[in-house]
């Protein structure tokens, strides 16, 4: 059996998806039981010039439904960037983690030399499949998601590497 553009996406983005949901609630659980209002973490930022925890998991939701859809070629549900709170963001989180699972293999199946293109104010990226997915779509996907950890570890949530790394399998597991 071969590996497939679907097994390199779907999977990963579903997989790192639902760690972030639990890093979430982790990170809920520790402000509740050492007082810290969970909003401080909703703002927080490793610095100034980056974007703070909300817009980051606005971010992995998007790298995630518009990879797969890229990769599928279709449209990627459309989600407002309005999440104020840590249900909402865990709500956006679901519904991305619903859509990713609505994409079939064999919508992806076949599509690594497609051509994507991301239009951007005054450049367009082009891509093949593949190469969007590995140069472009995976690693930014995974900046968020870490930057996302990070901002929360810095502000005192105890994580760990396994957190992030949470639903990894051994061969033959």
């Amino acid at each position: 059996m071969s590996f497939s553009l679907y097994d390199a996406s779907a999977p990963v983005y579903l997989n790192m998806l639902r760690n972030l949901v639990a890093i979430l609630d982790k990170a809920a659980a520790h402000a509740q039981a050492n007082g810290v209002d969970i909003a401080t973490y909703l703002d927080a930022r490793i610095a100034p010039d980056m974007h703070p925890l909300t817009r980051q998991i606005q971010m992995v939701s998007d790298g995630a439904k518009g990879g797969v859809a890229r990769l599928a070629g279709v449209e990627a549900p459309s989600m407002p960037d309005t999440e104020t709170t840590f249900a909402e963001l865990k709500e956006r989180l679901a519904k991305t983690i619903a859509y990713v699972e609505s994409l079939k293999p064999e919508q992806i199946a076949g599509r690594e030399d497609e051509t994507i293109e991301l239009k951007f104010p005054g450049q367009t990226m082009t891509f093949t499949g593949a190469s969007f997915l590995t140069t472009f779509s995976m690693p930014n996907f995974m900046f968020h998601v870490t930057t996302a950890y990070a901002i929360l570890r810095a502000q005192g949530v105890p994580l760990g590497k396994m957190d992030f790394l949470a639903g990894a399998r051994m061969a033959g597991a």
